[in-house]
């Protein structure tokens, strides 16, 4: 009859799609030394074309900075996302971003998660370079990044597991 339908499993998260489409660098190549170190985790950089970002995948948002300009995804897979927009772009205190998620909200790939002002960001002097970490990269000793092309925002492949 059907009035009782299992709940289907959910698979696990095996790739990541570009968070906004750009130019992809290794994570090395950030002019930050706090992720080109890889101290956060390993993942990858985006100079980005757009300034609109979005769920690189399914999940359940983590963290929101208060200052906006910070993403935090748990993964079904166990995987523990940072997105990072911008390089010290936290002493904006706010001022050029705008989020459309909160604490706890789940989120499909492709969902926008915040928006930011590229040309204040650059008129501040700051790297707009939009940042996916994967904080327990360790965890997944499979895991293959993309470096040294142009992504597509939701289509291109950064990252799988």
């Amino acid at each position: 009859m059907g009035f009782f339908k299992k709940k289907e499993k959910e698979e696990p998260v095996k790739e990541l799609r570009a968070i906004v489409s750009g130019h992809v660098i290794p994570i090395t190549e950030v002019a930050d030394p706090v992720f080109s170190s890889k101290a956060l985790g390993d993942g990858v950089a985006i100079r980005p074309e757009g300034q609109v970002i979005t769920a690189p995948c399914s999940g359940e948002i983590s963290m929101v900075a208060e200052t906006g300009h910070a993403v935090g995804i748990t993964v079904n897979n166990g995987a523990e996302l940072l997105l990072h927009i911008g390089l010290d772009t936290v002493s904006l205190n706010g001022e050029g971003f705008r989020v459309m998620i909160k604490q706890g909200k789940k989120v499909k790939q492709g969902d926008v998660l915040l928006e930011f002002d590229k040309a204040l960001v650059e008129r501040k002097g700051l790297a707009t370079d939009c940042i996916l970490i994967v904080t327990n990269a360790d965890d997944f000793s499979g895991m293959k990044l993309a470096g040294g092309i142009d992504a597509v925002q939701n289509e291109t492949v950064v990252c799988t597991f």
